[in-house]
């Protein structure tokens, strides 16, 4: 299959391949410059993730739908509290970045993720995605100052970010910086974390979505399931 990935000058029978894209909503952010037209996609809502095995049975639901109109479905998930394991198309390759979350999708490579968690592992990520999503502790902060004051309130949250020393921005390029990076930078002077703005890339999104579908990424063909032994190349 990997022989056969779209790339421009390639035969008009690999441009052919008639391909989706199911993407979370903060990945799909950062894939729908790169899309190209004749590519469709479709978006699940972030909030899935709260519940893997309701994400996995909305993805695998999305895959039974378009597996029988795509050669391909290209899944801008990683890993993701092993919400993709036991995920298979009847009819379709699954072509899924090896990674262990979308941070990596962000960063461009499972290698640069990698690099910044040796780093500084105690890190808390924010893209735009994530911000509008509404689902980090400093917006259930301030749900729970609304429940509990801010007294107990700061102290729950500071609770959920003890392990924490850093809040990392990542600018991505996609997409206008300013209002996210003054949500990340009230934030981690709120909760006293050392903020720092790092440089997106991307160079993950731009192969998932022409290739090559090599060793970053796992080719599963048609009846095939996602397995946790898969993604070994992520782990440390």
């Amino acid at each position: 299959m990997t022989d056969t990935v779209p790339k421009p000058g390639r035969s008009a029978a690999t441009d052919k391949l008639r391909r989706r894209v199911i993407a979370c909503a903060t990945v799909i952010e950062e894939m729908l410059p790169f899309i190209p037209a004749d590519v469709s996609h479709e978006t699940l809502e972030f909030g899935l993730h709260l519940r893997p095995e309701k994400l996995k049975q909305a993805l695998q639901d999305k895959i039974d739908q378009a597996s029988p109109h795509a050669d391909v479905l290209l899944l801008g998930y990683g890993l993701c509290s092993m919400a993709v394991v036991g995920l298979q198309a009847r009819s379709a390759h699954l072509v899924i970045p090896r990674v262990d979350d979308c941070i990596a999708i962000f960063l461009g490579s499972c290698a640069a993720y990698k690099a910044q968690a040796r780093q500084e592992p105690g890190t808390y990520y924010l893209t735009k995605g994530w911000i509008e999503a509404g689902d980090t502790p400093f917006e259930e902060h301030k749900r729970l100052v609304e429940k509990y004051g801010e007294l107990k309130a700061k102290r729950m949250t500071g609770l959920l970010l003890k392990n924490y020393k850093r809040l990392a921005f990542i600018k991505t390029g996609q997409y206008q910086a300013e209002y996210y990076r003054e949500y990340a930078l009230d934030a981690a002077d709120e909760f006293g974390l050392r903020f720092e703005e790092i440089d997106g890339s991307p160079a993950l999104v731009r192969k998932m979505l022409h290739g090559p579908w090599d060793d970053e990424f796992l080719v599963i063909e048609p009846g095939q399931t996602i397995c946790y032994a898969d993604f070994a190349a992520v782990r440390p």
